[in-house]
């Protein structure tokens, strides 16, 4: 499934669960992507910072977009998750 992603903290919710839809830890993945646990825990948490945000913008002004094809498991794990938390899609 594509999704459109118009600002940079909404990139973090999708990568983490994808990772956990994939069954994979965060250390372990960390490790294999070649980052540290710390950066990919960051990017989960879809902090957006200055040079992130700064991208979409540019993005954004160019008329760009940038789309994620996740699984439809993924998906329903993360609205599950939102859900749960009271977030609003």
């Amino acid at each position: 499934m594509k999704i459109t992603l118009q600002h940079a903290d909404e990139l973090g919710p999708l990568v983490r669960a994808t990772r956990k839809h994939q069954g994979m830890r965060q250390d372990d993945t960390a490790e294999g992507i070649g980052v540290s646990e710390n950066f990919l825990a960051k990017v989960e948490r879809g902090g957006g910072t200055v040079q992130w945000e700064k991208l979409f913008q540019v993005l954004t002004e160019l008329g760009l977009r940038v789309e994620i094809d996740i699984p439809d498991a993924a998906l329903a794990l993360l609205q599950a998750q939102e859900k749960k938390r009271g977030v609003r899609p």
